[in-house]
């Protein structure tokens, strides 16, 4: 299996003028980032800033852009990354017409995982997410945290070396979004996958990441890495302390477009690129 290193270099992305006319929209602005294996990085921004785009050109879905894309070294071109990598999006996009099971053996089908390990993957997976007795549940007999979780069990399936993750818990209720984050890094220090998890929730970015790329219009602006002890607990005070200061930075650098100074466990990039900071230690 791939260690999945990215690097991202001078990355830009315009859309073009609508009707043919005017200027074109750059919404990716020479965007240097690298992320190391098995890190948990969180892009935290408001909706429209590129977070999305960005995910679709690191998936490979999107080739229209400038600058370097490279995985464990190899550019990510002609939509063939190097490595497998799984994306949920807002919506789990499941097969309404099959069950919980058939859309998992979907997927599994679709990216050629010989059929010997289907049967040993699923049962590890679903059992994992709590879903095993749902095997034969269509879409609409599952909750909407049961769909979201199913929609990861189809990622995690294909045994990805990247996980990418667009606001997933965004449509749920808190409640059940609060289980699924707990969830998400159970599986993630099982599995030990590189996740890149798109939100503009800063207390979630908080929660589960290594470290938070601030994102604002195009640029990430600031760095947060998040030195808490894992596992982590929701009512654990520095949590808090490190939300707080999180939403701070963002708020003032998403209103003005200014770097801030703070003298929270915060780092603000004064050339608008982000800096590599160590992975916080996995308990």
């Amino acid at each position: 299996m791939s260690v999945a290193k990215i690097r991202i270099r001078d990355l830009a992305k315009d859309f073009p003028p609508r009707q043919g006319k005017g200027e074109k929209l750059r919404v990716i602005k020479n965007l240097n980032l690298a992320i190391e294996p098995h890190e948990f990085v969180c892009i935290l921004g408001r909706s429209g800033c590129g977070k999305s785009t960005l995910l679709n050109a690191i998936a490979g879905l999107d080739q229209d852009y400038t600058g370097v894309i490279e995985i464990d070294g190899v550019p990510v071109t002609g939509g063939r990354p190097p490595v497998r990598i799984a994306y949920l999006f807002q919506e789990p996009r499941l097969l309404p017409w099959l069950t919980a099971e058939q859309n998992v053996d979907f997927v599994l089908r679709s990216c050629k995982v010989p059929h010997s390990r289907w049967q040993e993957r699923k049962d590890h997976y679903l059992a994992m997410t709590g879903l095993d007795r749902f095997r034969t549940y269509f879409p609409h007999q599952l909750s909407g945290g049961m769909a979201q979780r199913l929609a990861l069990v189809r990622g995690l399936c294909v045994e990805p070396d990247i996980l990418l993750m667009d606001e997933p818990f965004s449509g749920l209720d808190e409640l059940t979004a609060r289980r699924l984050r707990v969830d998400l890094l159970n599986i993630w220090r099982e599995t030990q996958k590189t996740v890149i998890f798109v939100t503009h929730n800063a207390f979630e970015a908080t929660f589960l990441a290594d470290r938070i790329l601030v994102m604002v219009q195009g640029e990430f602006r600031a760095e947060v890495p998040v030195r808490i002890e894992r596992p982590r607990d929701y009512d654990d005070p520095q949590i808090f302390d490190v939300n707080r200061n999180v939403v701070r930075l963002f708020l003032q650098l998403a209103d003005s477009g200014d770097a801030l100074e703070s003298d929270a466990p915060v780092r603000a990039v004064p050339d608008k690129r982000a800096r590599v900071a160590p992975r916080a230690d996995a308990a």
